[in-house]
């Protein structure tokens, strides 16, 4: 990667910790994920409002790291207005990205969550990036056992 391309990266994950998008929480019919990362410190809180397969709102709060809260904003950009089923697909590509393997970009478009795929340089740093979305993962799960 081009220095000036990890630059513009940076640029937007740093952008995301100090102006995150979709903070705070969901308070009507929504459900909401904890999740932590012990060996950093990284805490989210994840609102999800998922309606007709469909996630409608999400929001998170929570601390950490700037690449756990960019990380959080990103996601929460990305899958709202998903169904479910794609936002599962994203996530599986995201994985893939932060695992530093290939990945179907042809279906999604990342924007700004390409940002973060220099983490994948960083084992340690990986389980920051993806804590949020291991918590919309469970939420939507968590969504359909109360659908049922």
């Amino acid at each position: 990667m081009s220095s000036n391309l990890d630059q513009l990266y940076r640029q937007v994950i740093m952008d995301h910790y100090k102006n995150p998008r979709n903070k705070g929480e969901i308070t009507d019919g929504s459900v909401t994920i904890n999740m932590n990362n012990p060996t950093c410190g990284d805490r989210i809180q994840l609102h999800l409002k998922v309606e007709d397969g469909k996630i409608q709102q999400a929001k998170f709060d929570g601390e950490g790291c700037s690449i756990s809260l960019a990380s959080a904003s990103m996601m929460t950009q990305a899958v709202k207005g998903l169904s479910v089923e794609d936002a599962m697909k994203l996530a599986t590509i995201f994985y893939s990205m932060m695992l530093g393997k290939e990945y179907d970009e042809e279906n999604f478009d990342l924007g700004d969550i390409e940002a973060l795929q220099g983490v994948s340089k960083f084992p340690a740093r990986i389980k920051c990036a993806t804590l949020a979305w291991k918590a919309m993962e469970q939420g939507v799960g968590k969504k359909d056992e109360a659908d049922e």
